[in-house]
């Protein structure tokens, strides 16, 4: 056969040969190394790391096994890969400051929350923890289906049957092929208590859940600063982002001095590197207010910060430390995990839970029936017992006599095959009286386990009640225990500050450069020849703005939302700047399209979207202290905010691509602090408004530099109302 194949060609396209196996490397990825399992929170190489160590027998009461051991079982029995990937995971699963809840105890160096790396695996030793026995708790029972290891020799489980929130409790991050996941860690002992809400009252909304998980908790502690509507919509959606800041406090010297602590840093800030991005920004003399910094950590972090001037305020000092550093930090939220095993999607904290939830259920429903066919098991070789307790005399003469004693015995006392064996296999001092007695107690327990187990299996409701009992006992545990008491504050969105006076910006003419691909830096001076700046290669000028170093610029984004940007805050130099998503928290689908300088609070602007729509707004309500900027527009589906500009005259002139021009009064615009917009002239279907002028009526209309000034009689043609479907543009007009 393998003669007939030798040379064999077959032509496959190379599209589809190379879409087929991309896709298979890509679900390969997907499920078996990036996404988490939505019923026990692992990947396979931590599923894997906690099942050999079951299999090593290092229970937490146990003594501690090198770490190259665990790994050698893992990659020689389970997980085909390297070593140093997989030692990676076990390391990450024992340091308290990356999981919330450890799963392995280790022992030696296990690296720092300075970015230092641990020890060797032949150095460093290991076993699981309380919370990783709790998670490995009844895979013994049938509680979960196990699979043949990768090369068919042995077995491991699918999923791990423990008590344990794991997923939401540890939280998970990771990239595949076209999706990611990135889940922060949480309290577990509010965690169980919202699944007994849960359980009790299934139609309950996201807002219920979060009073009692007002959101993460982070191993490293922090302040959370986000308004709860913001919360409630990234849980509902499971896709949004958390700001994290240090913890401080002011610690008062001699004579008036003062000094900042800093106890507590942002998830995954690594303090060494955090410290180097400190002292980087005040040789950049982007910290004017800061002297100096020390480290004076041990075990706890203390982060001791001098200011430049006893006069300046620690609220200002610090303002300007969370906005140019990593003292503050965000945290993304995209619950993209896999269901039912297999199937990858972005669920809520609701659906987690539930999720959860069902498999609780299910390992309950499983251990149940292996528990029950146990006793029925066990029941059934006590009544054979029974039975040849009342005839041991003809027992004995037929075991003695008999060629063949089983099928005498299965004939003589009506025994089952498996009675039979166990009486043969009887030891003969059993056979006293008072084992008698101690087999029919054992037979009488055993008849009322069995009612109590078919009586849960024969009813959900007992069942439910079962694992809310379940769940109280463990937010019991989990409460009273040294990880139990919430890290993280949960904070309000903190007021803005103004730091403009203490950091006395001088007042010059600058000219601020936005490229194409989204790169904003500020330029000395203003009449620059803003075609020759350099760019990076692909990237253009997009917009340029001549402003001084004390305004503020408006950058609205297609989506209808506003950003805030002062100019001082901009980089300046001859690089080529910073993106302007590290300024404003721009979406990825969403771009710029237009910059400009905001005016004073009652100056008024006017925007218009792509579907025919516009409105007035206010400065005041463009202005947006938060990165997260402001929605001004709200767009309809398909439709984005295509035009920003002073709301300047007296009138508007739309025209259309059909050719159709419409002169109406400015002021049939409303001005709105955040809407829709109103129609501004009627489009058929797919008809789109090409071009908008502002201009006084009075004063006539420059349609183009070099034509002449259309007077108001001359416009009076095409002058309606707001919403009409306007008339046919005239050929001035039309001309290019």
């Amino acid at each position: 056969m393998t003669g007939d194949l030798a040379g064999h060609i077959e032509d496959t396209r190379l599209a589809e040969a190379l879409s087929e196996r991309y896709l298979a490397y890509a679900m390969s990825t997907i499920t078996s190394r990036s996404l988490p399992d939505v019923r026990d929170g692992l990947k396979p190489v931590h599923r894997r790391l906690l099942y050999a160590m079951q299999q090593l027998k290092l229970d937490p009461s146990s003594g501690f096994k090198k770490c190259a051991r665990v790994v050698g079982d893992v990659i020689g029995k389970f997980h085909p890969h390297g070593d140093a990937s997989v030692y990676d995971a076990l390391v990450r699963l024992a340091q308290d400051f990356a999981v919330r809840y450890p799963l392995v105890e280790g022992q030696g160096n296990f690296g720092s929350i300075d970015g230092d790396g641990a020890a060797a695996m032949r150095y460093t030793e290991s076993r699981m923890t309380e919370t990783a026995r709790i998670m490995l708790e009844g895979i013994s029972d049938d509680a979960v289906d196990f699979r043949p290891t990768y090369d068919n020799e042995d077995q491991e489980p699918v999923v791990l049957p423990g008590l344990f929130p794991n997923l939401l409790a540890n939280g998970a991050a990771g990239i595949a092929v076209g999706m990611a996941t990135s889940i922060p860690p949480h309290n577990a002992a509010e965690l169980y208590q919202a699944a007994r809400l849960l359980i009790e009252k299934p139609d309950c909304s996201t807002e219920e859940l979060l009073d009692v998980v007002p959101g993460p908790d982070f191993p490293t502690g922090g302040l959370l600063v986000e308004d709860r509507q913001t919360l409630v919509q990234a849980y509902e959606t499971g896709r949004g982002s958390f700001r994290i800041r240090a913890r401080w406090a002011v610690e008062k010297g001699r004579g008036g001095a003062w000094t900042i602590i800093v106890s507590e840093i942002p998830y995954q800030v690594q303090k060494g590197k955090l410290i180097e991005d400190i002292a980087r920004k005040m040789e950049e003399k982007k910290l004017p207010l800061l002297a100096d910094v020390r480290d004076e950590s041990t075990t706890d972090i203390r982060l001791v910060l001098e200011p430049r001037t006893r006069s300046c305020e620690p609220d200002v000092l610090m303002e300007t430390l969370f906005r140019h550093t990593m003292l503050e930090s965000r945290f993304s939220l995209n619950m993209n995990v896999l269901s039912q095993g297999k199937i990858p999607g972005v669920l809520s904290l609701k659906d987690v839970l539930k999720a959860w939830l069902e498999h609780v259920h299910d390992v309950l429903v499983r251990r149940t029936q292996h528990r029950l066919d146990a006793v029925l098991k066990r029941l059934e070789i006590l009544d054979g017992f029974l039975k040849v307790y009342l005839n041991l005399d003809e027992v004995i003469r037929i075991i003695r006599e008999e060629d063949e004693p089983k099928p005498a015995l299965m004939k003589a006392f009506s025994l089952s095959e498996l009675q039979a064996d166990h009486v043969l296999n009887m030891r003969l001092r059993s056979l006293r009286r008072l084992e008698e007695m101690e087999i029919r107690k054992e037979w009488d327990g055993l008849g009322k386990e069995q009612a109590s187990l078919e009586a849960l299996l024969g009813s959900e409701k007992r069942r439910w009640s079962r694992i809310g009992k379940d769940l109280q006992k463990m937010q019991a545990l989990f409460e009273g225990g040294p990880y139990g008491q919430r890290r993280t504050v949960m904070g309000e969105a903190p007021v803005s500050i103004d730091t403009s006076a203490a950091l006395a910006v001088e007042r010059e003419p600058v000219t601020v450069l936005l490229s194409q691909e989204g790169w904003v830096r500020a330029v000395k001076g203003h009449g620059h020849d803003v075609e020759n700046h350099r760019f990076k290669e692909g990237d253009g000028l997009a917009w340029h703005v001549e402003c001084q170093s004390t305004d503020r610029l408006c950058l609205m984004a297609a989506g209808g939302r506003a950003f805030t940007l002062k100019v001082a805050d901009l980089p300046r130099g001859r690089g080529f700047g910073q993106p302007v998503r590290t300024l404003a928290d721009l979406a990825q689908d969403d771009q710029a399209v237009a910059l400009f300088v905001l005016g004073e609070d009652d100056a008024r602007y006017f925007l218009a979207s792509t579907d025919g729509r516009g409105m007035q707004v206010a400065a005041s309500n463009l202005a947006a202290e938060k990165r997260t900027g402001r929605q001004v527009f709200n767009v309809r589906d398909g439709a984005q905010v295509w035009l920003a500009l002073p709301a300047e005259g007296t009138h508007v002139l739309c025209l259309t691509t059909a050719r159709r021009a419409l002169i109406f009064p400015l002021e049939q615009v409303a001005e709105v602090a955040k809407g829709g917009g109103v129609s501004l002239q009627k489009l058929a279907d797919g008809v789109a408004i090409s071009h908008i002028r502002l201009f006084s009526l009075e004063e006539g209309l420059v349609w183009q530099e070099g034509q002449k000034v259309r007077s108001p009689a001359d416009l009076a043609p095409l002058v309606g109302r707001r919403g009409a479907v306007g008339r046919a543009a005239p050929q001035w007009m039309l001309r290019r």
